[in-house]
């Protein structure tokens, strides 16, 4: 997806209807707001990984979501942080990139928390990148909280910019959805559809197989494991209308982080392997046989960081 150019308006294959909206909605904010999560309700399938841990999202990938009167196609964005590695770096530039193809911008914030530094550096991204770009403040986490304590937030967080309008929602719960798609969907340029309206993504079947593998070792392992993880599908072949056979590496940096991705007699692995075969299978509508093998490849996130941005390499 990065340094791709998204499909313009003379890319739309089908002809306009009277009063459709088709546009892009970049959903923007720090990490760990529950931007994939709020995507992924609003799409109505599991398009984008999702786990308690900060930064889990690296690549920009899109959430298409067709309906009668419009086609939103929402830009699931890393969170803007502080980076600290080659791969904090080019995870910040996709996430700024993804304004410069946006009609509008949902920008995500936790309201159960106050505006952290890393709030003000994302709102600070929109200023210098898209001055002009029309915004909407959404607060998520209000199952969390209580009213005066969402009023209270939102105050906060609308100073970070100078919102004039935002919407309360629970990217979990459902709070308030269909009102936010209402919002967004009235603020999109009149145009046709931009791809087809049974497509909910433009991920292909296995760069998405190898971020359901990444979301198990997320899930799985703590401390220094998640970040220094990359997952790269080596192959991907439906052997027959039952099953599906992949094949996947697991890099991480040191030989010491391989042993604790294995586990004593394997089992951490299986296990990963395990609960990852179950989301495949989802995705795949197939059994899915999944061949996983871990391999190191020293300080990647310092000298090879397209390898945490791309699942094919």
């Amino acid at each position: 997806m990065q340094g791709e150019s998204l499909p313009s308006l003379q890319d739309a294959a089908l002809d306009p209807s009277q009063g459709f909206r088709a546009g892009y909605v970049a959903v923007v904010g720090r990490p760990n707001v529950g931007k994939s999560t709020l995507i992924n309700r609003l799409v109505g399938q599991k398009i984008s990984i999702v786990s308690e841990k900060p930064q889990t999202t690296r690549i920009r990938l899109l959430g298409i979501l067709t309906t009668e009167t419009a086609q939103i196609i929402f830009i699931d964005t890393p969170g803007i942080h502080k980076p600290h590695h080659r791969l904090g770096e080019a995870m910040v530039r996709a996430a700024v990139g993804s304004l410069q193809d946006a009609d509008l911008v949902a920008f995500l914030v936790d309201a159960s928390v106050p505006p952290t530094g890393e709030d003000e550096m994302a709102a600070a991204a929109l200023k210098q990148h898209a001055p002009a770009l029309p915004r909407l403040l959404v607060l998520n986490k209000i199952d969390l909280i209580s009213d005066e304590e969402a009023h209270q937030a939102e105050a906060q967080y609308a100073a970070l910019d100078g919102f004039s309008e935002a919407i309360r929602v629970s990217a979990t719960r459902g709070d308030n959805l269909d009102r936010l798609l209402d919002m967004l969907t009235s603020r999109l340029p009149f145009s046709p559809p931009f791809y087809p309206p049974d497509q909910v993504t433009d991920q292909l079947e296995r760069a998405i197989a190898a971020e359901l593998v990444r979301e198990q070792v997320l899930a799985h392992t703590r401390q220094e494991i998640p970040h220094a993880v990359a997952v790269v599908v080596d192959e991907y072949k439906e052997r027959s209308e039952e099953m599906t056979y992949i094949s996947a590496t697991i890099y991480v940096e040191r030989e010491s982080q391989k042993g604790i991705l294995i586990g004593a007699g394997g089992r951490m692995l299986k296990a990963i392997g395990q609960a990852a075969r179950q989301e495949l299978e989802a995705m795949a509508g197939t059994r899915v046989y999944l061949d996983l093998k871990v391999k190191v490849r020293q300080n990647w996130r310092k000298k090879d960081p397209k390898l945490g941005l791309q699942m094919q390499v």
